[in-house]
């Protein structure tokens, strides 16, 4: 099996009690399970693309947070209704999605391309 080109990291922790804001709380199961479905649906991707949840990334009161590598893009706040965009826009076309950047540049341009 070829070694995937792009690896997409959901974050799925979920913590206990409540003391602060977690993503699996926020919904990121669905955002996981969306990506799963999205990714598969897409022939050209499913072959090239890892979708994989994970404990925690950290930056627990901006979640669900979600990586892309390699290219080291962060998203944050992400719903199920924003993955067939990011699908689209970042996994397909090689554009990160400007709205839902964690950090975004105030100069980034939503034709960014990372080729």
């Amino acid at each position: 099996m070829p070694k995937p080109e792009r690896h997409v990291l959901v974050c799925r922790f979920a913590r206990e009690g409540g003391s602060r804001p977690c993503c699996a709380s926020r919904g990121s199961p669905e955002v996981y399970a969306a990506f799963v479905e999205a990714v598969a649906r897409h022939d050209d991707l499913a072959a090239r693309v890892l979708v994989t949840d994970t404990g925690c990334l950290g930056p627990c009161f901006d979640g669900p947070n979600v990586v892309v590598y390699p290219d080291g893009v962060w998203y944050a706040g992400v719903t199920a209704a924003d993955v067939p965009t990011i699908v689209t826009e970042h996994l397909v076309k090689n554009r990160p999605v400007p709205r839902l950047l964690a950090n975004p540049d105030p100069d980034l341009d939503s034709d960014l391309d990372l080729d």
